[in-house]
């Protein structure tokens, strides 16, 4: 009987470490997301957007406008898991912490998606790059494929801090405690002046939305997950 229970206990343990290590913090790479819920239905159901801007046929997520398709749900501590695909020019982005869907820009955290091959992103400043924290803090080295391939990200929001996977590499990680200004970085670098909250006091709590087609290039997604985390 006791070994019976001893055994029982260990499968419990070995069990709950290992559903626990589907989510790192700091990530160490990309999660298995097979049990994940789909961040947006097949229907779109759960999902905030102006009609007839995004389309989701054959699991692939477009947008015809620069529109954010919203989730309906408010998330604290979460895991984001998601594919995209750029196009020459592409700049999109996935949005986090969003508090204020109308007024979205200064009232969110926009992890930059982006195509960096072409010029107009070349030559901007990091921080517009992709896999950055936009306008704050750039990514450590870029990771993003050529337009027409398939990437893959990893966006952790725990708190104050925010991890970014892409392509399997841990390339951005922010403590939105450090940016206390709203007009310059930690580093003295210049924010935007449309990004005119301070970091250190936006809300860590609010909608997940995904930006669509902004400066006339569109942007793809497909297997978009979400797991909430303690």
């Amino acid at each position: 009987m006791k070994k019976t229970l001893v055994v029982g206990m260990l499968g419990s343990i070995l069990w709950l470490s290992s559903c626990s290590q589907d989510v790192s913090i700091p990530p160490k790479a990309h999660p298995k997301v097979s049990q994940w819920q789909d961040l947006f239905a097949p229907d779109l159901s759960n999902a905030g957007f102006p009609q007839g801007v995004w389309t989701f046929d054959n699991g692939i997520l477009t947008a015809s406008e620069d529109q954010v398709i919203w989730a309906k749900k408010d998330y604290d501590n979460f895991v984001v898991d998601l594919e995209f695909k750029t196009a020459e020019g592409t700049n999109s982005g996935v949005i986090v912490y969003c508090t204020d869907t109308k007024n979205w820009i200064p009232n969110s955290v926009e992890v930059q998606i982006a195509d960096d091959f072409a010029e107009q992103w070349a030559k901007s400043p990091k921080t517009w790059q992709c896999a950055a924290i936009f306008g704050h803090l750039p990514a450590s080295k870029s990771m993003v494929k050529k337009p027409g391939q398939w990437n893959r990200m990893t966006v952790t929001c725990k708190g104050q801090m925010i991890y970014v996977v892409l392509n399997g590499e841990l390339v951005t990680e922010m403590d939105m405690a450090l940016w206390t200004s709203a007009k310059t970085n930690p580093d003295g670098s210049e924010i935007p002046s449309w990004l005119s909250t301070p970091f250190a006091q936006l809300p860590t709590h609010g909608r997940v939305g995904l930006q669509g087609k902004h400066a006339g290039a569109p942007i793809y997604f497909r297997n978009m997950k979400i797991k909430e985390i303690d």
